[in-house]
């Protein structure tokens, strides 16, 4: 087990979401970020979020940088407020708090979601 996988099984036991906090969760792969909202207990995905998706795809030229996971951030936490979550639990994967996902995250935090 390398590193990063020992250091996102350790993150995981201690994150939980539930309805009334759920838990963003975000995947940062080579040309993509993603971002979903998620329930726990229930096991449903209440809101997800892409650099693929339609609204953010005409707007970014490079959907790999920071300016590209801070709209995916402002996108996420819009649809968020607009079904009703405001606390949510951050899960960045085990990754660094740096980068695309300090992106997301300040971007998620400027349009009003709480983590």
């Amino acid at each position: 087990m390398n590193m990063n996988q020992r250091n996102k099984k350790k993150f995981l036991k201690k994150v939980n979401g539930s309805s009334q906090r759920p838990r963003l969760t975000v995947y940062r792969s080579n040309q993509h970020i993603y971002a979903q909202i998620i329930d726990d207990i229930k096991g449903n995905t209440l809101v997800q979020c892409s650099t693929i998706d339609k609204e953010l795809k005409s707007d970014i030229n490079n959907s790999s940088n920071c300016q590209a996971s801070a709209a995916v951030g402002k996108l996420i936490a819009s649809r968020a407020i607009a079904k009703g979550f405001q606390k949510v639990i951050f899960d960045r994967h085990g990754k660094l708090y740096h980068g695309r996902i300090k992106a997301l995250a300040e971007g998620a935090r400027e349009n009003g979601l709480n983590f």
